[in-house]
């Protein structure tokens, strides 16, 4: 099944019966394929079906004496095939139908033939289909790993069989551990070894027949080298560029350079992969290298992600598909093949459209992007919706009160709304109301099942994925104004110096009077002549977020800087025609207090009542050797950095003034957000620190955003029962299954972070496209060996200026890594120094585009934009110019 799902899937195949014998096989062998075949069932254009031929009495049979499971097995899937040829003749029809027996074992469909079933192969059944030859593409290539496709030279070790992996990694000969490619040096891996925390450690892994055929995120065994054979991380970038696969001496050569420069100290333990434990592969998406040989119909396709080698598939429509962005599986990976076997899946469109783009985006980062499901549809209310009887059970109508919401501009998904008035005894009421997903959202419906899978909502820069349907998201559960809305409240009664009397938790009805901006919101705090409910609110609020703010700060929290940035697109072309950095409104600064202030509330409060399974958030330390690069950074420009506690740095980040140089502050906050560690999601019976070091906070949750975030989900459903609004079920209080749940949404949240990185990006890339040479002012935030990473404040761009260039003479480059500073020739540049940068794209690889830049300022002889890109770029600049003259 493995190796026909991607055909199966093809909307020509129609009219399938899947036995119930085959299903079970499938779900314990791959969940993935599983899901897919269940999918493919459930689609009624298909006519797919499943038969439960194991609970059918004319088809079930018994395991006889010295017959294995998987002989017993194939005989009950004849029986059943058998079984549908007579029942179907009973039905009188005009059309005669005949059932295919579809089999890629080779001795269940000989004794198939033998016993007059009509039995084919996929590949020989597929190949039958004259009209559809496109589906040939489709068929996996089924020689398994270790027969060799054809004769050639054995260039990979033997991979040893599991059984002995197994009995190898307890008598601790091999070690287990994930393979994780190098996305700058093809020739190089990591593994790391499993353990715990402590005992994790890293293995390198250097050279072809070292890799010896494993892939990206592959669970393998390793072998620990003598110590005289051990390696240092090599600094090389090396790209797999080379056309011929059989060029093997030149991979020697490569491996030769990777050996060359080794420093001693820098030797790590080093390793060779001996076997595969577990498979990790995914489809692919990436672009075909068409073979140079004429009408040939072996090609080699190159994966967007570097850390994938290329993979050798044959096609018929090469002509076709040069210039897409496709997908394609691997099959397998035989010992004399130099890259893996696989086969094409799907062509997603032309590369470089935008559409096409952000697809090969979401796919690459995981991100579940395809519409709601029928069976997700149907958990949703039906319109016209309203508040009933029973929905104000365990409720409390709150509408009477001046809520408003403040959000960016264009947002409809709202999830939280404040109010703030004074109360009889000169106090003041302050509430935080967030919209109550969890009552729409039941545990276990397909519903819930889809949400918990996707994690959370995807932002990219000209759409959203979201977590929920529309329905949901952007309508009933969105706390719009003047509409009646089911809220989860969390109420304050705090005096006028943001201390907290009273903290009270309630569902509620709210009906919001105002949805504002954070700009609108700001307009009415500083109007003279405003004076009304809202802006009288909003006033409260934001003098009692400063003071919280201010103890927060004192408390050792810390803030810190990225430079985020917003496209302005072209309202017909919806191409960017301007980015700006984000300014951000003191009312950012307010919605933000109190939403922070509810998060630490309700994260106590799930703590008390559920210590052992409370869902929690926690930001680790980090270790004290991240700080190093900032530390020294601060010290080139004469100012201490402490980083001996969050305090400690917090108070040092903000003496840390220059007057002559007063960006240099946002850039070691900058640098600060690179030391940090990723927060995560946790389960409270699962660990015993709680502390979030960015926020100085001990415990921390996520109660703000179920509407696009599933973790604040769990959390409602664990207030819900902890204030007897509602009851628990059994998920929700088993340790083990919520730290399970946290890996997925930890997992999904890294995931969504890259892709709208990756997002930024390629809008990026837009904006320059028809900008020819850009010259702008750059800090560096980093040195290298051989290159500087600088920031362009104006974009909020990052890049990276090379001083070795391909076919150009190489600078003396001479790297002091205690200061840091690079120095190119006679000229020395360290962290934060201003440059002059030109910046132009280069789309020479139209799979990976990327930003060049090259300094400009302080100039250094033969470090000039490289002459083909500037030529590009000019004549890119010619219509403008010519545009322009017309004008005038």
């Amino acid at each position: 099944m493995r190796e026909s799902i991607d055909i199966l899937e093809d909307p020509v195949i129609k009219n399938v019966i899947v036995l119930q014998t085959v299903l079970q096989e499938v779900r314990h062998r791959s969940a993935p394929v599983y899901k897919r075949i269940r999918d493919v069932i459930q689609n009624p254009e298909k006519h797919f079906y499943s038969f439960t031929n194991e609970h059918h009495r004319e088809t079930y049979i018994e395991q006889n004496r010295g017959e294995t499971s998987n002989d017993r097995n194939d005989r009950a899937i004849r029986v059943a095939v058998k079984w549908y040829n007579e029942h179907l003749k009973k039905i009188e029809d005009e059309e005669k139908i005949q059932v295919i027996f579809l089999t890629n074992d080779i001795t269940n469909k000989e004794k198939a033939l033998e016993e007059g079933i009509t039995a084919y192969t996929c590949e020989e059944y597929i190949k039958s289909l004259t009209a559809n030859p496109e589906l040939v593409d489709r068929l996996a290539c089924v020689s398994d790993e270790g027969k060799e496709i054809e004769s050639g030279k054995i260039i990979f070790p033997e991979h040893i069989p599991l059984s002995k992996l197994q009995q190898g990694i307890k008598s601790g000969i091999y070690l287990q551990g994930t393979y994780r490619a190098n996305r700058e040096n093809y020739l190089e891996a990591t593994v790391w070894v499993h353990g715990d925390a402590e005992e994790s450690k890293e293995i390198i892994i250097q050279g072809l027949k070292h890799l010896n055929r494993a892939i990206h995120e592959d669970v393998v065994a390793v072998e620990l080298l003598a110590k005289d054979e051990w390696v240092a991380p090599s600094s090389v970038v090396l790209q797999d560029d080379g056309q011929n696969e059989e060029d093997i001496e030149n991979e020697e050569e490569k491996e030769n350079i990777l050996k060359a420069s080794v420093n001693k100290d820098m030797l790590r333990p080093t390793g060779r992969v001996v076997g595969i434990i577990k498979r990790n592969w995914r489809p692919y998406c990436g672009m075909l290298s068409k073979s140079q040989i004429k009408e040939a119909r072996r090609h080699l396709f190159t994966p967007a992600d570097r850390r994938i080698p290329r993979i050798r598939i044959e096609t018929r429509q090469a002509d076709t598909l040069e210039g897409q962005r496709i997908i394609v599986a691997i099959d397998g990976w035989p010992r004399n093949s130099r890259y893996p076997n696989g086969h094409f899946v799907k062509n997603l469109g032309t590369a470089g459209d935008k559409e096409t783009e952000t697809e090969v985006l979401l796919l690459e980062h995981d991100v579940p992007h395809q519409a709601f499901s029928q069976a997700v549809l149907s958990f949703l209310p039906k319109m016209p919706w309203s508040i009933t009887k029973e929905d104000m059970k365990h409720r409390e109508d709150l509408r009477h009160l001046t809520v408003c919401s403040v959000d960016p501009p264009g947002c409809t998904d709202i999830d939280d709304a404040l109010h703030c008035r004074e109360i009889g005894n000169g106090n003041l009421e302050v509430g935080v109301h967030i919209a109550d997903v969890s009552h729409f959202i039941r545990p276990g419906n397909a519903l819930d099942e889809e949400s918990v899978k996707r994690g959370t909502t995807v932002y990219l820069c000209e759409k959203r994925i979201d977590m929920v349907p529309e329905l949901l998201s952007s309508n009933l559960c969105s706390l719009r104004s003047n509409v009646d809305r089911l809220a989860f409240s969390c109420i304050w009664e705090m005096n006028h110096n943001a201390e907290i009397l009273k903290t009270r938790f309630t569902k509620s009805v709210i009906n919001s009077k105002a949805s504002l901006t954070y700009a609108e919101a700001q307009m009415r705090i500083d109007s003279a002549t405003m004076n009304d409910d809202i802006t009288t609110s909003l006033r409260g609020l934001n003098k009692l977020a400063k003071i919280l703010k201010r103890k927060r700060i004192d408390n050792g929290a810390l803030t810190l800087a990225s430079p985020e940035v917003r496209f302005h697109m072209d309202s017909e072309t919806h191409d960017p025609i301007d980015l700006q950095t984000k300014e951000l409104k003191e009312t950012n600064s307010m919605v933000e207090e109190f939403m922070l202030l509810a998060n630490i509330s309700v994260a106590q409060k799930i703590y008390d009542e559920f210590p052992e399974f409370a869902l929690l958030r926690k930001h680790p330390a980090p270790p004290p050797s991240n700080y190093d690069i900032l530390v020294k950074a601060a010290k080139s420009k004469n100012l201490e950095i402490r980083t001996d506690s969050a305090k400690a740095l917090a108070e040092s980040l903000d003496k840390a003034e220059s007057p002559t140089f007063p960006y240099l502050n946002t850039l070691l906050r900058i640098l600060t957000t690179r030391c940090m560690m990723q927060a995560v999601y946790f389960c409270s019976g699962m660990d015993n620190d709680f502390h979030h070091y960015g926020l100085a906070s001990p415990i921390y949750t996520h109660f703000t955003s179920p509407i696009r975030r599933y973790a604040d989900i769990i959390v409602h459903r664990l207030l819900a029962a902890a204030i007897g609004a509602d009851r628990t079920y059994p998920e929700l209080t088993d340790k083990h299954k919520l730290a399970d749940m946290c890996k997925n949404l930890n997992y999904r949240h890294k995931m969504a972070q890259y892709a709208q990185r990756a997002s930024v990006a390629f809008h990026t890339q837009l904006f320059f496209k028809t900008k020819g040479v850009v010259n702008e002012d750059a800090y560096i935030l980093f040195v290298r060996k051989n290159a500087i990473v600088v920031l362009i404040p104006k974009y909020g761009l990052e890049g990276t200026v090379f001083f070795e260039e391909k076919d150009k003479p190489t600078p003396k480059l001479e790297y002091n890594s205690e200061v840091p500073s690079l120095t190119v020739e006679d000229t020395t540049l360290h962290v934060f120094d201003k440059v002059k940068v030109n910046i132009v794209l280069d789309d020479s690889n139209i799979q990976h585009q990327k930003m060049r830049m090259v300094l400009v300022e302080p100039k250094i002889l033969g470090n000039d934009t490289p002459a083909s890109l500037s030529a590009e770029a000019r004549s890119k600049d010619e219509p403008e110019k010519k545009k322009k003259k017309l004008q005038k």
